[in-house]
């Protein structure tokens, strides 16, 4: 094994190390960790606001430009997810009926 495999090897373990002592930091302690209500309060809109973070550009830009014409499948997509979401309240169903408008339109039509 080469130096620079080593080292890549070295890298991954210590990120898979960060990684996992990190996913696994409030649950190593045996009891609560006492927090401030308004860090619990922000912390529920964490996982939100982290998806919002790696969608938001997904959806609105291509290629480091915003979206130009309206012409993109990706935006019915988001629109009837969005609909099928505040109707029927599931993430399940959210997906898959922004996958089968996105898809057609993608694939199909070229958008």
């Amino acid at each position: 094994m080469s130096a620079d495999e080593l080292w890549l090897v070295l890298a991954i373990a210590v990120l898979a190390a960060i990684t996992v002592l990190a996913r696994a930091f409030f649950m190593i302690p045996e009891r609560e960790i006492p927090m401030p209500d308004w860090l619990r309060r922000g912390l529920k809109y964490a996982p939100l606001a982290a998806l919002t973070a790696v969608i938001a550009p997904e959806i609105l830009m291509t290629q480091g430009n915003l979206i130009g014409t309206l012409q993109d499948a990706r935006l019915p997509a988001v629109l009837c997810a969005t609909a099928y979401y505040f109707w029927r309240r599931g993430i399940l169903g959210t997906i898959v009926v922004g996958m089968l408008v996105y898809l057609p339109l993608h694939v199909g039509l070229g958008w």
